[in-house]
């Protein structure tokens, strides 16, 4: 049955309950054809992406590795023994790990969609000047979201697993991870990096609605560090090295969000002093 048009200006709230579920399953429509093209080059996303981090020569040891012979310092992520097995227990664990890599994997390849469903949606209670920057939001959440992702693949993923496998607790112990607990340290340094990165764009909608000032932020930045210090404790490895690695991107976003912040209230008083001259 063909979906009544309703006209985006005079809805009932039935209506933006049914626009609301619309906009859900074309967004789980577009993860399911990510997560369908993940699962068919399960070779490549398995031995290449996600068992990457595992392997001595990742790239991300060898650029620590040859910035520690710079200055003259072996390091652990020289150790070319690096390396380690992945365990399955369970009859289902291979399955279970294809099916639900994909669908996270899947989730990340229509991020840029999944955005574009949720303007679709709150665009008809903006302004028409704010639906013109409707482009611009999908591309910089996008950009950000990936480059996040990025980061978390190959900084904080290849830490946390460096750090956990080369911890030694006893000569008596050998390190042989399970096939769910390893992918759960990839899948939560990646996507919680990437939501991470969101914290510009979070920045902007809050001073949009009046919750966010520059002032406050300026303000809060102690505060902010010691979140953002927590932050990185509970997505990385318990060494101060690999905290700093990633607290340092995030705050340099909370200063560029102060910036975020000025502009937005410089406008909207730009946009306040046109309409009443």
């Amino acid at each position: 049955m063909a979906r009544k048009k309703v006209d985006p200006n005079n809805m009932s709230f039935l209506d933006h309950v049914e626009e609301l579920r619309w906009c859900i399953i074309r967004s789980l429509v577009g993860i399911m054809i990510g997560a369908v093209v993940v699962f068919i080059a399960k070779d490549f996303v398995f031995d290449t992406i996600i068992f990457g981090p595992k392997r001595a020569d990742f790239f991300t040891y060898d650029f620590f590795c040859n910035i520690g012979r710079f200055f003259g310092i072996e390091s652990d992520f020289c150790d070319p023994n690096f390396g380690f097995k992945v365990q399955s227990k369970e009859m289902s664990d291979e399955f279970s790990a294809h099916i639900w890599t994909s669908i996270t994997l899947g989730f990340v390849i229509a991020f840029p969609w999944v955005l574009y469903q949720v303007w679709k949606f709150i665009a008809p209670g903006l302004k028409s000047n704010e639906k013109k920057y409707s482009s611009g939001f999908i591309f910089v959440s996008s950009l950000l979201f990936f480059i996040g992702v990025v980061f978390g693949y190959y900084i904080i993923a290849p830490l946390s697993v460096h750090f956990m496998v080369t911890y030694n607790l006893s000569a008596e112990v050998v390190t042989e991870p399970s096939l769910a607990s390893y992918i759960a340290y990839i899948r939560a340094s990646v996507l919680a990096s990437g939501l991470l990165f969101e914290l510009p764009i979070i920045i902007y909608f809050l001073t949009k609605i009046g919750l966010v000032t520059p002032e406050i932020m300026r303000k809060s930045r102690k505060f902010a560090l010691v979140i953002v210090l927590i932050v990185a404790a509970v997505i990385t490895p318990p060494d101060i090295a690999s905290q700093v690695i990633v607290a340092i991107p995030v705050l340099l976003l909370y200063e560029v969000s102060i910036y975020i912040s000025k502009f937005v209230l410089m406008r909207d008083a730009r946009r306040k002093r046109k309409l009443a001259a």
